[in-house]
C-alpha cells in the first residue's frame, strides 16, 4: 500500500516495551511493516510558540500535499503521450517515493536543526510559495499554447460541414482573380453523388459545363467544386439546397492559408521546445516539495509529541506501513490497545475537562491516546 502511519509515544521504559508489543503483534499478524522516524531534537521555546507552530504546520502541510498532488497532475498532462512513464519522474531525490520516506533522513543542509523552530518552518513555507509561484506561471504559459495548438487541431476534425478546409483545397481548385466567375464548394451525400453530376449545370444558368470535381470525402459525403457566374450565386444556392445539396461557405484566401499553417508548425515547434525543460523543472521541484512535505509532517510530529507529552522533549517516532487496506482496522485497534494507557495524558493535554472551548469536539474516529498523522501516496500513483 501507498499509505503510512507517523505515530509517536514516549520514550520511557513503559512505553518502549509498549512499541516493542505494537512490533511483535503487527509483525505475527503480518499487520504493517514497522521502522523508526528519526527526528532531530530541536529549539524547543516556549509552549505557547508551539501552539501557535502547531495551527501554522497544520495548514502548511495541506497546502504542501495540494501542490505536490497538482505538480504530479501536471507531469500526467505534459506525458499525455507517455503515461506509462509518469511515476520515473515522481522522484524524492532520485528514488521513489516509498522508499524515500521509508528510509527517511532530516536534511540539515536544507532545514539546519539548531535554528529555532519557527525559522525553520518559515524556510520550509517560503520554498513551497516560491514553487506554488512558478509552477503556476510555467504551466499557465505551456497550456496556454497547448489549447491554441487543440484549437487549431479541432478546426482539422470534424465532418466536411464544419472542419477547416485550408488543408483540403489547393489554389488549382478554385478560378481566382475573376470579375465574372466563381468557384464554389459544394457537399453532396453519398447516395447522390449520380445525380450531382446529371444535375449540377442545370442547378441554375451560367454554371461553367464539366466544372465540377470531388476533392475530398468523409464518411457521409463528397466536396465538390462547381464554377458559375457570380450573378446567379443565390439562385445557385438555392437550387443546390432544394436537392440537398449543401453550399459550404468558403473563400480561397492564400495569404490566410499559409498564415494557418505557419501558425501550426511554429505551436508545434514551441510546444516541443517547451515540453523538456517543463518536464526537468517538474521533476526537480516535484522531487523538492515531497521532501519538504515529509519534513512538514516530522515537524508536526515533533510538535504534537511535545504539546502531548511535556519536556523535556523524549518520545519515539515510529513509521508504520500497512500491508493492505483490510488490515487498517486490525491495525488501529492493536495500536489503541497498546497505547491505552497514555489515554488519560494525552486527553488531558488537549482538552482540559474543566473548561469548555466552543466549536471543539473530539470524537473517537479521530482521537488516539498517541500523536498520529497520516501519509497518503495513493493519489500519486
Amino acid at each position: 500500500m501507498s499509505e503510512f502511519w507517523l505515530i509517536s509515544a514516549p520514550r520511557d521504559k513503559e512505553n518502549l516495551q509498549a512499541l516493542e508489543r505494537m512490533n511483535t503483534v503487527t509483525s505475527k499478524s503480518n499487520l504493517s511493516y514497522n521502522t523508526k522516524f528519526t527526528i532531530p531534537d530541536f529549539k524547543v521555546g516556549t509552549l505557547d510558540s508551539l501552539v501557535g507552530l502547531s495551527d501554522e504546520l497544520a495548514k502548511l502541510d495541506v497546502f504542501a500535499e495540494s501542490l505536490i498532488r497538482r505538480m504530479a497532475q501536471s507531469v500526467v498532462e505534459v506525458m499525455e503521450d507517455s503515461k506509462g512513464k509518469v511515476q520515473e519522474n515522481l522522484l524524492a531525490n532520485g528514488v521513489d517515493l516509498t522508499s524515500f520516506v521509508t528510509h527517511f533522513e532530516w536534511d540539515v543542509a536544507k532545514y539546519p536543526a539548531k535554528q529555532p523552530l519557527v525559522s525553520v518552518v518559515d524556510i520550509l513555507a517560503k520554498q513551497l510559495a516560491q514553487i506554488e509561484i512558478d509552477l503556476k506561471s510555467r504551466t499557465a504559459a505551456y497550456n496556454t499554447l497547448k489549447t491554441n495548438l487543440e484549437n487549431l487541431e479541432k478546426k482539422s476534425m470534424g465532418n466536411l460541414f464544419t472542419r477547416t478546409l485550408s488543408d483540403i483545397v489547393s489554389k488549382e481548385d478554385f478560378v481566382l482573380d475573376s470579375e465574372y466567375l466563381i468557384t464554389l464548394l459544394v457537399i453532396v451525400p453519398k447516395p447522390s453523388y449520380v445525380q450531382w453530376q446529371k444535375t449540377y449545370e442545370s442547378l441554375s444558368d451560367m454554371v461553367v459545363p464539366r466544372s465540377t470535381k470531388l476533392i475530398a470525402e468523409d464518411k457521409e459525403g463528397g466536396l465538390f467544386t462547381v464554377t458559375l457566374f457570380r450573378k446567379v450565386i443565390d439562385d445557385f444556392k438555392t437550387k443546390a439546397k432544394e436537392n440537398k445539396f449543401t453550399v459550404r461557405e468558403f473563400y480561397y484566401d492564400e495569404k490566410e492559408i499559409k498564415r494557418e499553417r505557419e501558425e501550426m508548425t511554429r505551436l508545434l515547434s514551441d510546444k516541443k521546445q517547451q515540453y523538456g525543460p517543463l518536464l526537468r523543472w517538474l521533476k526537480v521541484h516535484f522531487s523538492e516539495a515531497f521532501v519538504a512535505w515529509i519534513h512538514i509532517k516530522a515537524l508536526r510530529v515533533f510538535v504534537e509529541s511535545v504539546l502531548r507529552y511535556g519536556l523535556p522533549v523524549n518520545f519515539q517516532a515510529v513509521l508504520l506501513q500497512p500491508h493492505k487496506k483490510s488490515c487498517t482496522k486490525r491495525l488501529r485497534q492493536v495500536l489503541n490497545s497498546v497505547f491505552r494507557h497514555l489515554d488519560e495524558v494525552a486527553a488531558a493535554s488537549i482538552l482540559d475537562a474543566s473548561v469548555e472551548i466552543p466549536g471543539l469536539q473530539l470524537s473517537n474516529q479521530d482521537y488516539f491516546p498517541y500523536v498520529y498523522f497520516h501519509i497518503d501516496l495513493s493519489l500519486l500513483d
